[in-house]
């Protein structure tokens, strides 16, 4: 029997074992799996699926544990963490990783977005605990599936949005939730993206000569099959819709995330999502510019709001100068003072008696004008802090005492959702409408189809 049908069997082994569909409450522990117990003075066996580029920085942040297994498609591009981590076995193929080493406690996911989910959800039904890169999933059914995952099999788990564990985050969410500029009507979230290549491009990539350090079919995975490109790897496949999620995908789950977390939006029943604007649409990259409004109804105790998505940028006809889409800065904010980081990346809530703008990652809360935030003083913290606000502490530390990390799954998977449900509307230019509750679109005749996508043999998940 050759290797590849032997993890193929067990990858489809580790798939078959759950009963959860997308929109279903996890079910019980079916895989009789267990996650391994790490006590405080034992070091966590780490595995790294994906070990370049952010790769290396991930597993690189577990050092200090035991780095026992580093998989990677791209030779060249982990080249760095192979010769860091010299004692390591090494991989091309995940699956034979997991397979043949049980003694794997824990794994950081950092490969293209397309890949997360069916890393994610192998390495957790065999009980392993997963750090997986932002966005969590490419698309909305899978981000409830890991979820649902995780709850299921008892693992810790953390998305790499590392903003979610600073202190800037908590300080924006006191500062709204102890009135600071009454209730909230809308906000607003920009960011300078794409920085990468293609993105408008309607028409496939042209066959190119695959690297021979590069295996192409385990990089491609899930995805339909295409041949191998510069301008798909190993950097712009973001801007690709068979792989990454364009600048909504790469960004939302760090500039979105503090204002999810601060208008209480995972409490939300429902949301509808539509476009206002965009530029380039087509079905094979993500638009050059893109406007959407997400309408969030009344949650608890704070009122509806809507939250407006700016992204991308475009040369101006006349003098070439690039043209960043940006949203209009709020009356009586003077021209010359900052909003968000710089212009490029952030998010302003415009309330019923002031305004805040905040950076990418939560950081800089701020009244403005700054005149209103020289006669104000924040609240005492009372939201918990993350110690050095350091996500990979916090998940190692998860592990080890039980205590489910910042961004775990179950406010990860939602927030994962909200972004990607934002690229349905990107993509298809209609209104949709979203149950939170139950996970469904609900003004659609193809509710389950439009969240989930068809997998390549061999690469498939329940969802």
């Amino acid at each position: 029997m050759k290797k590849n049908d032997i993890s193929r069997r067990a990858f489809l082994a580790a798939t078959t074992t759950t009963a959860a569909a997308f929109n279903l409450a996890a079910a019980p522990n079916s895989a009789k799996v267990v996650p391994g117990k790490v006590s405080p003075n034992e070091k966590i066996n780490v595995a790294a699926i994906g070990a370049g580029g952010k790769g290396g920085t991930d597993i690189w942040a577990c050092r200090d544990e035991n780095v026992v297994a580093l998989c990677d498609v791209d030779s060249v591009r982990a080249e760095k963490a192979f010769n860091e981590f010299d004692k390591a076995k090494k991989y091309k193929d995940y699956r034979n990783m997991l397979e043949e080493m049980p003694e794997i406690d824990a794994c950081t996911i950092s490969t293209p977005d397309h890949t997360h989910a069916p890393a994610a959800y192998m390495a957790m039904k065999l009980g392993k605990h997963v750090y997986v890169q932002k966005p969590l999933t490419h698309t909305v059914a899978e981000a409830r599936l890991l979820k649902n995952t995780a709850s299921e099999m008892g693992v810790m788990t953390q998305m790499g949005n590392q903003g979610h564990c600073g202190d800037g985050a908590r300080d924006l969410c006191e500062m709204i939730w102890s009135g600071a500029i009454g209730a909230v009507k809308s906000a607003h979230v920009w960011t300078h993206r794409p920085v990468w290549a293609n993105q408008g491009v309607a028409e496939p990539l042209p066959p190119m000569v695959t690297p021979e350090t590069l295996d192409w079919d385990r990089w491609i995975g899930c995805a339909p099959w295409r041949p191998y490109n510069s301008g798909l790897a190993p950097h712009d496949w973001r801007a690709w819709l068979d792989f990454g999620g364009g600048s909504l995908g790469d960004m939302g789950c760090h500039i979105l995330d503090p204002v999810y977390m601060a208008l209480k939006i995972v409490e939300a029943e429902s949301y509808s999502v539509e476009v206002v604007e965009q530029k380039g649409q087509n079905h094979e990259t993500f638009p050059i510019m893109s406007t959407i409004k997400y309408v969030i109804p009344a949650r608890g105790d704070m009122g509806p709001v809507e939250v407006y998505w700016h992204d991308g940028h475009w040369p101006d006809p006349a003098t070439g100068e690039e043209i960043y889409n940006r949203p209009k800065r709020p009356e009586g904010i003077p021209e010359d003072e900052e909003l968000g980081d710089n212009q490029m990346n952030g998010s302003f809530f415009i309330g019923e008696t002031g305004i805040i703008t905040t950076g990418e990652y939560g950081g800089r809360s701020r009244l403005v004008p700054a005149k209103a935030m020289a006669d104000y003083k924040k609240p005492d913290p009372w939201l918990e802090r993350i110690p050095e606000e350091n996500p990979y502490k916090n998940w190692l530390d998860g592990i080890r005492t039980g205590k489910l990390p910042a961004s775990n799954f179950d406010y990860s998977g939602p927030l994962t959702e909200f972004v990607n449900f934002g690229n349905l509307v990107v993509l298809s230019g209609k209104k949709l409408e979203w149950d939170n509750t139950v996970g469904r679109v609900t003004n659609v005749d193809n509710p389950d189809e439009i969240v989930s996508k068809e997998y390549r043999k061999g690469w498939e998940l329940p969802c």
